[in-house]
């Protein structure tokens, strides 16, 4: 409202452009793509879900929408900008039944009717306070808020809901962090009961228009080109099925039985299987690791046995992955996603030059290749590594390789159907045939030499795949070299 108290013009929410029509004309959906086979990301593209999603740069109180969102405090009666307009426009009747509501808990939401706006219904919910000694409470809060709002609209069957930013500068959230909790709190959401609403549409003002327009597009890709793009740049807690928090603290296991006692006549067999009774994840309890292990190496675990402390091993190294904070192993870029191969396989590449194996936290490095491998290994897919201008501080060692293979998952090493490795030389040749023939079993029949781009474009087009700019300058001068070599020899023969 303005300062003569004339009310500003209602927005009327079917006249705003969805997520999915704003795509840059550059952004265009690649051809040859194939939404079956590169669909891997945990947020793929969906026209769909764009569809019902708006970001607008406005008021939330204006828009004429089913439900708005108010972000308040405890007692209901903030005085934050978005709280204030609200009241403003509503009238009294607002505050009054406000009163009679007593207040509302961090994390959790109210309704009321809208009185005098254009939206039927307010829904007040109450962000946390944030506090880097407490940030795990702060971002469980956080989702709450959010989950607890789209609840409201599915139980009441709420066609369209406008939702504006769930913090306030003075409860002193982090803005990224808390867009990146809303924006995929929502997009679970939609996937799951996106049959429930029509619209969502994400009211920003100016200073948090920049911050959605940079984090919309990883969760709510609108190419399939994008959803690529993004998928190396996504923050490695995505959240679980609901877009929840992944805490790993939280995540203990206990028996299912604690009341049945083991006797010492029982296998340590019949105690793993024992353990899987449960199928609730607060209902397993893991027998005692050092034991497992000691047992596999002394032969005693049976195959199956071997097999699930493997699981476990490895479901205990994703669970990191997804709480760790891998930002500075992402901007290296030295392992990502691109397209498909010409048999419809994804291809990953790696940039060895990339690669400071020395600056580097190794079990980093390996978080990092599982938050970025889990999605993709579920399918076939091939490996791309450029050797080009490596030098020997660009080398993992053998132990660090050996022990990723040895703790991924059963469906890397099945699904993986080649490791191209391009650009190697005499020495790097000679490394792999070791490490392949007396350190890992099954991966030597993958490994395929590429020694030039050439070679690699007959496996993989090359809009399939992003060469680095090195190495097509390298790949250039190796062939015009090759070129001249053989032009003398045939000369010196003449």
């Amino acid at each position: 409202m303005d300062p003569l108290g004339a009310r500003s013009p209602i927005v009327d929410i079917e006249t705003l452009p969805c997520w999915a029509n704003s795509l840059a004309e550059g952004d265009a959906k690649m051809d040859g793509f194939s939404n079956e086979v590169c669909s891997i990301s945990p947020f793929p593209y969906r026209k769909d879900i764009n569809n019902k999603v708006i970001l607008w740069k406005g008021d939330v109180v204006l828009l004429s929408c089913t439900a708005i969102v108010n972000t308040t405090n405890e007692s209901l009666f903030d005085k934050n900008p978005i709280s204030e307009s609200i009241h403003l426009q509503a009238g009294p009747e607002l505050r009054d039944e406000l009163q009679k509501l007593k207040g509302c808990r961090t994390g959790e939401a109210k309704m009321t009717k809208g009185f005098n706006l254009a939206a039927r219904f307010i829904i007040h919910t109450v962000g946390p306070r944030f506090n880097a000694k407490y940030r795990t409470a702060a971002e469980s809060s956080l989702y709450s808020c959010y989950r607890s709002v789209l609840l409201f609209a599915r139980e009441y069957s709420m066609s369209s809901l406008g939702l504006c930013v769930i913090n306030t500068p003075k409860r002193g959230y982090p803005l990224e962090d808390a867009t990146n909790i809303a924006l995929r709190t929502v997009r679970r959401f939609l996937e799951k009961h996106g049959d429930t609403i029509e619209t969502v549409v994400f009211a920003v003002t100016d200073l948090e228009e920049a911050t959605y327009l940079k984090l919309m597009p990883l969760y709510f890709p609108r190419s399939l080109e994008e959803e690529r793009r993004c998928l190396p740049i996504l923050p490695a807690d995505v959240g679980n099925a609901e877009g929840e928090p992944v805490i790993a603290e939280r995540q203990i296991r206990i028996l299912d039985k604690p009341g049945i006692l083991h006797s010492e006549s029982e296998s340590d067999e019949e105690h793993l299987e024992l353990e899987d009774i449960g199928t609730h994840a607060f209902a397993k309890m893991e027998g005692d690791i050092d034991k497992q292990r000691r047992l596999i190496l002394q032969g005693q675990m049976s195959e199956a046995a071997v097999q699930k402390s493997h699981q476990r091993n490895y479901n205990r190294w994703l669970c990191r992955a997804r709480a760790a904070d891998l930002t500075d192993v992402a901007s290296l870029k030295a392992l990502y996603q691109t397209g498909c191969d010409k048999h419809g396989h994804v291809v990953v590449e790696i940039v060895g030059r990339n690669i400071p194996v020395t600056l580097i936290d190794p079990d980093k490095a390996l978080l990092y290749f599982i938050h970025i491998m889990d999605h993709i290994a579920v399918r076939e897919f091939v490996m791309v590594y450029f050797h080009t201008l490596t030098r020997d501080h660009n080398h993992p060692d053998s132990d660090f390789l050996k022990k990723l293979y040895d703790i991924v998952d059963v469906k890397y090493k099945k699904n993986m159907k080649a490791f191209y490795f391009v650009h190697p030389t005499f020495r790097s040749k000679m490394m792999t045939w070791m490490f392949t023939t007396f350190s890992v079993s099954g991966l030597k029949d993958k490994v395929h030499y590429v020694e030039t781009l050439a070679q690699l474009f007959a496996l993989i087009s090359p809009e399939q795949i992003d060469i680095p700019p090195f190495v097509l300058e390298y790949d250039a001068r190796a062939a015009a070299r090759g070129i001249y070599a053989t032009r003398l020899a045939e000369e010196h023969g003449t």
